[in-house]
């Protein structure tokens, strides 16, 4: 999560561990808002490599703030509002920030396709939401998270997945 409050911000992570001072901050045309995200370093292809994240040294010159969703703006609770209409205002904010912010553009069609393409293009998925959702902290039948098995990410995921149970 990016939390931004009048000229400054936090960069949260899932479990609540402050990233501030990992990442640079970008900056907002706003008093205050709440966007979920996803920081990443992408290669030259444009794709997330979350290796880069973990060991390079290009970390904090090159890391990026991928927006997917706004849940506060200037005080208004937007959670309950359609993630559409979210999209749009969140998109209104992207445009007008500084470089290390950007949108995470979303697509209609059909998933399966969509996730085919995803995964020739060796992203880590898709996420699925339906229109209209609220947004909702944690697992909800209104958004689907599908992984592509065969990338890098994935696969690593779940070969430290393995060795966490092999330690039990």
């Amino acid at each position: 999560m990016a939390q931004h409050r009048g000229v400054g911000g936090r960069l949260l992570t899932r479990n609540g561990n402050d990233w501030t001072e990992r990442y640079p901050l970008y900056a907002l045309k706003v008093k205050s808002c709440l966007i979920d995200g996803e920081i990443t370093v992408c290669d030259g292809k444009g794709l997330a490599v979350f290796d880069l994240l973990r060991h390079g040294s290009r970390i904090k010159t090159e890391a990026v703030l991928f927006a997917f969703d706004l849940l506060e703006l200037d005080g208004e609770d937007l959670r309950p509002t359609p993630i559409e209409a979210r999209k749009r205002r969140l998109a209104q904010i992207v445009r007008k920030a500084s470089t290390g912010l950007h949108l995470c553009e979303h697509l209609h069609g059909d998933g399966t396709e969509i996730f085919e393409h995803a995964c020739k293009l060796g992203c880590e998925g898709i996420v699925s939401k339906r229109v209209g959702s609220r947004y909702v902290s944690g697992r909800t039948d209104s958004w689907i998270k599908v992984k592509n098995l065969a990338a890098p990410a994935v696969i690593r995921e779940r070969e430290e997945d393995r060795g966490k149970k092999r330690w039990r």
